[in-house]
């Protein structure tokens, strides 16, 4: 499809080019110096003092799960308006998850009240996710944590550069996971990033990443040993230097380009408050990312013909999320599972094109198409 405004798009030149080439002519492609700065730099940018990069944001909330010790007998509480892999990395751990619901229409964002809901003698940690990059209620959910001795994982795919209080997501709880997926904030193809304050999450993640290794190629390439150890069963979750080195490029772009995102957000925004949909996270707080923009539709709408609607004009739209415990496979394994705001604002959701580079006028295009398809689809 030819879209006139796609859901998404990169903001690659040059730069990203360049450091392609470098990488190349380096003749070193997979983890060694480039990616060791991506590491320091992205720590210091989200404000820890470690971070881990890895193949891509699932595998840093699967090394998360490992890390914490969330194993057979467990439970994690997770949202389900969310991509499948929140959920699913605790699976691969042998854990049980238990799905929370949102707060409301206006904060697609797990309830806190929910978390505290379906804590059991079993529950071992707390997964969050800054859905569309906004934050979720941290101080209530980390009083939660700690009053019952749970760690915390933020899942911040959306969420690259947003803060809370001044403190960057990712950096409230026990360990944030990123994502570098191509249509997100800070895009690099694939790729994530596990970031953290704790010594003993750190040293168990960098050996995990790499097979349980005691030392990497890039050490004994330059004579730092040369033969290594297996002492854990690990996996190959490495990432290449040549998504590290996008990532430094992305990484220098990312606060203009959320920036730009917030502009065409509030566009959006005071485009659309008087149409009948329903615009969520108009009062949160803290320093959104602005990854996605959400609307609802207005009930008794017929989603398919509004999203076909758009589609006829060329605009691309999508859903964020269908929710993960509708998912069949999900069905089968936690059937009695009831999350009535998940359920009826994931019905009504569209999520309409945003990205730093679209421009005014795509915004224009946008709105003018969603008042051109009218409350009565």
């Amino acid at each position: 499809m030819n879209w006139e405004v796609p859901l998404a798009d990169l903001d690659y030149g040059s730069e990203e080019e360049q450091a392609i080439l470098d990488v190349l002519r380096s003749r070193w492609l997979t983890m060694g110096g480039v990616t060791q700065e991506f590491e320091l730099r992205f720590a210091e940018f989200v404000g820890v003092k470690h971070a881990v990069a890895v193949s891509n944001g699932t595998v840093a909330l699967h090394l998360a799960c490992l890390a914490l010790g969330v194993r057979p007998g467990d439970e994690v509480i997770v949202p389900s308006l969310s991509f499948v892999a929140t959920a699913n990395a605790v699976l691969y751990t042998g854990a049980d998850v238990r799905f929370a619901d949102i707060v409301g229409p206006e904060d697609l964002t797990i309830s806190p009240q929910d978390i505290e809901d379906k804590i059991t003698q079993q529950t071992k940690a707390i997964i969050v996710m800054h859905y569309g990059g906004y934050p979720c209620r941290m101080p209530e959910i980390m009083e939660i944590a700690a009053r019952h001795n749970l760690a915390v994982i933020e899942d911040a795919a959306h969420a690259p550069g947003a803060s809370l209080d001044g403190i960057a997501l990712g950096a409230w709880g026990d360990i944030g996971c990123f994502s570098f997926f191509s249509n997100k904030n800070l895009a690099t193809g694939e790729g994530g990033m596990l970031v953290t304050d704790r010594v003993d999450v750190v040293e168990k993640v960098r050996l995990l990443r790499s097979h349980g290794m005691t030392t990497l190629s890039w050490d004994r390439h330059h004579g730092h040993a040369y033969t290594y150890n297996v002492v854990e069963l690990g996996y190959n979750f490495r990432i290449d230097e040549i998504r590290s080195a996008l990532g430094l490029v992305q990484l220098d772009k990312l606060m203009t380009n959320n920036a730009r995102r917030k502009v065409y957000t509030e566009k959006y925004r005071r485009a659309l408050r008087w149409t009948g949909v329903g615009l969520p996270f108009l009062e949160s707080e803290g320093d959104p990312a602005c990854h996605i923009f959400p609307l609802l539709l207005p009930e008794g709408t017929d989603r398919k013909r509004f999203i076909d609607h758009m589609r006829d004009a060329r605009i691309q739209t999508s859903i964020h999320y269908p929710p993960i415990h509708q998912f069949r496979y999900y069905r089968q394994l936690y059937s009695d599972v009831s999350l009535p705001h998940t359920e009826e604002i994931a019905s009504r959701e569209v999520t309409l094109p945003l990205y730093p580079t679209m421009g005014a006028e795509a915004v224009d295009t946008v709105v003018s198409s969603v008042q051109d398809a009218g409350l009565a689809l």
